[in-house]
């Protein structure tokens, strides 16, 4: 196990069960801050990640550096994707500034390059602290600060309200998960913020930083070397104010009737839509459940809830933690992979052409209903994404281009793709129970049909109008392009910026 020194009454910060240390350096004094580097907790209040950065900084005497960076060249980077986390970034830098502490930003681009900025940043922190996310850039990102850093580098879970660390390794199942989950989360509610005891950093920078809080974002994203294709989502506006009226339209509209309307996706009050500003770390899931508990709703409803946001989110994420790739197909159930793998010389007369996917342009009206919730919304509902992930396996020439094909439609087209809980769902959903009887190139894998939304009133009608939504002209690849961290660690590009 590692544990690098620390300074004297440090032991129980280092002992916190959100914190993890990623080498074994030791803390360096003198140096002028504690670097705070995010990358998808984008959120200045209730941010574990800010918190332990100022506790952390406050016993050293030192003020924390909040830095957050945003690259041109990682997998699917587009217009959709860059304008919702710099907004974010955008509300970022102003919370922390009003709690005192420095926050720069930096938007990589032509003429304005920062090779390797974390690690320039680094070379004047005492020490660096980032966030724990066990999938996608972030993971590989941070295991490569931390092996070439000179100063320790410490996780910190900011994504789940009980931090995976308090239930123990070796959960196998989602009801042993809640068995240790359930009695835990009381005691996790509540948040303290740190108040930070040293005035913000004002010194030297290794670079210039962009002022992202008054740039016209819309105008840096055009100018950027992503999809441009890919237009940004006008159902989740970008930023801190957006997510806060979609926490009020939980608890005014959908909250009331959840237990009831969360499976009904021709209903718009049925589900939350709270997805991608959890994603992206601009709502934190205590923040979430505050407003739950003081709903003015039923407690059915209120539990309901609570299953889907930590019973399965949180469970998601524990089983992510200790997988070497959550996006790779080989997390998916052994016996599905082998039922699967018999059954893949099967004969597929539903087979679907990548562009005819992509744009939602099938021959399954349902299947395309799902699909342009993703394209045109950038989230999709989530009673739809169980039929739209079994319907890829036929669809599709094998079950590895069916795992590929969904991990690219969700990580290109979803605000909350990339995730331990879409990774999550896909897996589940390429499997099932093994009891289930032998079909053709489903084998024992459990299929889906669409009755629980065609058979709702007006179920049909909805589905022919959400079918028949007209898209906008995004570049289709000849195939589904292989994402280097599905495959291993990814060479080039992953230095960090």
């Amino acid at each position: 196990m590692v544990t690098p020194a620390l300074p004297p009454g440090l032991d129980d910060w280092l002992e916190a069960p959100r914190v993890r240390a990623l080498n074994d350096r030791v803390v360096i004094a003198g140096r002028g801050y504690v670097l705070c580097w995010l990358q998808q907790a984008l959120r200045a209040r209730d941010n574990p990640v800010i918190d332990a950065s100022v506790r952390l900084g406050n016993a050293l005497a030192l003020p924390v550096l909040v830095y957050h960076g945003v690259r041109e060249d990682y997998p699917y980077a587009s217009d959709r994707l860059h304008h919702f986390i710099l907004g974010a970034s955008r509300d970022l830098g102003t919370g922390c500034r009003e709690r005192g502490i420095a926050c720069v930003q930096h938007v990589d681009r032509d003429g304005h390059r920062e090779k390797g900025l974390v690690h320039r940043l680094g070379a004047n922190a005492a020490a660096i602290v980032l966030e724990d996310q066990p999938t996608f850039v972030a993971r590989w990102q941070s295991d490569r600060v931390a092996t070439r850093a000179a100063v320790p580098v410490y996780a910190v879970n900011a994504a789940c309200m009980v931090p995976p660390a308090v239930l123990g390794d070796g959960i196998r199942g989602r009801s042993g998960f809640l068995r240790r989950h359930e009695p835990e989360r009381a005691g996790w509610m509540q948040t303290e913020e740190v108040v930070a005891e040293v005035p913000a950093y004002a010194g030297p920078l290794p670079f210039s930083p962009d002022m992202v809080q008054t740039c016209d974002l819309d105008a840096l994203v055009a100018g950027l070397a992503i999809d441009h294709s890919l237009p940004i989502s006008d159902r989740h506006p970008a930023g801190r104010s957006a997510a806060e009226g979609r926490l009020r339209r939980l608890v005014t509209d959908v909250l009331p009737g959840y237990a009831s309307a969360r499976n009904d996706a021709t209903r718009a009050e049925g589900a939350s839509g709270l997805s991608p500003y959890l994603h992206f770390g601009v709502l934190g899931p205590r923040e979430v459940m505050a407003a739950v508990a003081a709903a003015d709703a039923a407690s059915k409803h209120k539990a309901k809830f609570a299953d889907e946001l930590l019973g399965w989110r949180e469970w998601f994420h524990y089983q992510a933690r200790v997988l070497v790739a959550p996006e790779r197909y080989d997390r998916v159930a052994g016996w599905a992979v082998d039922t699967l793998a018999h059954h893949a010389g099967d004969p597929r007369p539903e087979l679907e052409t990548v562009h005819a996917l992509l744009r939602g342009e099938t021959r399954d009206e349902t299947w395309n209903a799902c699909q342009k919730q993703f394209l045109l919304d950038g989230w999709m509902h989530n009673n739809l994404r169980m039929y739209w992930a079994k319907r890829i396996i036929a669809m599709t020439p094998s079950p590895e281009a069916a795992w590929a094909t969904a991990c690219y439609l969700n990580d290109r087209l979803s605000l909350d793709g990339r995730d331990p809980s879409t990774y999550g769902n896909i897996a589940a959903m390429f499997a099932g129970s093994p009891s289930d009887r032998e079909r053709p190139i489903y084998g024992r894998v459990s299929t889906r049909g669409d009755g629980s939304t065609r058979h709702r009133e007006g179920g049909d009608e909805w589905l022919a109008a959400a079918a028949s939504r007209p898209v906008p002209l995004v570049s289709v690849p000849a195939e589904v392009p292989v994402d280097p961290y599905l495959t291993g660690e990814p060479t080039s590009p992953t230095v960090a910026r």
